[in-house]
């Protein structure tokens, strides 16, 4: 069922869909899965076959959204979200809860857009479940102001059943990151397989904190938590990849890359942690400045320093 809540939020839903049309044209269609919130008002929602998309607002202007996806089918096209405030001054919080059904295939790009902040507040809490041999892909992908202040707490608890597949994206695409809070927990069952990754540029007194943890609850489990953030003036960055093998031949791997610029600070706390002489659980850790070989090579062929070190980081967090 398409429903497009009210003729007056029209231009609101317009001006969203802008910051993002050029990159995902084909799941703004309104035959797709999808929504479109500005705040907690609910500008657009698609529910197509195989898929049901509901919501609530609550008392404290929070909103629940609910989606489920039928057992045993393939979703070829996106289904999309996009989380908003275009005012300057908000709050808005989301409470998601995502059900995948057994053997289906689906994939979310999740924008979060909020152009013109002065101070805005944005709280995701997340509760994802994928039923047996279920395969499911969340990018998140955010879009701020070049000024202001923003505070992002994305938390979440996601549970993989036996032969699943998890894999999440984060992506800061423009704009300050402002306050980052990153909290999520993923219990992985029997054969079934996580990647998370997130990548994250820090300017001026940004402080981005993210903590994954990884619980390899199941036989052959297999869990990945990979990080790449860029520091610059006077960001910080506090940055906890954890994965806790358990199951029998489980297999875990945590790989955090920090790069720091001028008076960024860093620090980087991987966490290992086997409780099962079968499994095996690693990680790699790294801190420090850009090639400086990198810098000079592309200095010589005329680009300026600011210039040259734009294109590194761009590189890093393709």
């Amino acid at each position: 069922m398409k429903d497009v809540m009210d003729e007056k939020y029209k231009k609101e839903y317009e001006t969203l869909i802008r910051y993002i049309e050029s990159d995902y044209p084909e799941s703004l269609d309104g035959r797709f899965a999808g929504m479109v919130v500005n705040s907690n008002r609910v500008l657009f929602a698609n529910s197509p076959e195989g898929i049901k998309v509901k919501w609530i607002i609550l008392e404290d202007n929070a909103l629940n959204v609910n989606i489920r996806v039928d057992p045993g089918i393939r979703i070829d096209t996106p289904v999309h979200l996009c989380f908003g405030i275009l005012n300057k001054i908000g709050k808005q919080k989301i409470n998601m809860d995502i059900e995948v059904g057994k053997d289906s295939v689906v994939k979310f790009v999740s924008h979060c857009i909020f152009p013109n902040s002065v101070d805005i507040s944005h709280l995701m809490d997340a509760r994802i479940h994928l039923h047996p041999g279920a395969r499911m892909e969340y990018h998140e992908v955010h879009i701020h102001g070049k000024s202001g202040h923003i505070t992002l707490v994305p938390s979440g608890k996601v549970r993989v059943d036996a032969g699943a597949e998890f894999k999440s994206y984060f992506t800061l695409k423009s704009g300050i990151a402002g306050d980052v809070d990153i909290d999520y927990e993923i219990s992985i069952y029997d054969d079934a397989v996580c990647f998370l990754e997130s990548k994250i540029h820090g300017r001026e007194k940004d402080k981005i904190k993210i903590k994954e943890s990884v619980f390899l609850k199941g036989n052959n489990s297999k869990g990945i938590i990979k990080t790449r953030v860029v520091l610059r003036d006077y960001s910080f960055g506090d940055i906890t990849g954890e994965i806790i093998g358990e199951g029998d031949n489980s297999k875990g791997h945590v790989d955090c890359m920090e790069v720091v610029f001028d008076n960024a600070v860093a620090k980087a706390s991987p966490i290992v942690f086997a409780k099962n002489p079968k499994s095996k659980v690693t990680h790699e850790a790294a801190i420090g400045s850009i090639d400086r070989k990198q810098l000079i090579t592309l200095m010589a062929r005329g680009l300026s320093e600011e210039e040259a070190i734009d294109i590194i980081v761009g590189g890093l967090l393709r």
